[in-house]
């Protein structure tokens, strides 16, 4: 095998590699965070560094489907959820 092949597989392994490794990081924390906002309510699953980034993004993404605009969107946003579940 020529060296030039072989040093380009090495590298395509290296990256897939760490590529790999810090996807897996990402998911240190999992929730399921329900929200109700404007008489509506939504749950969303989301993953995060830390536990409040899980819970920032799961709350973000229930809100997406029951607020409509970027103002609504972000009051949703600022709403407490009423239930929260750790799945890690």
């Amino acid at each position: 095998m020529r060296k030039d092949v072989l040093l380009g597989i090495i590298i395509v392994v290296a990256i897939l590699a760490a590529l790999t490794y810090s996807s897996m990081q990402l998911r240190a924390h999992t929730c399921r965070a329900c929200v109700t906002f404007n008489g509506l309510t939504n749950c969303a699953t989301a993953s995060g560094t830390s536990r409040e980034e899980a819970l920032r993004t799961a709350t973000t993404t229930a809100c997406g489907s029951i607020s409509g605009g970027v103002t609504q969107s972000i009051q949703c946003g600022n709403t407490t959820p009423h239930s929260v579940e750790w799945i890690d």
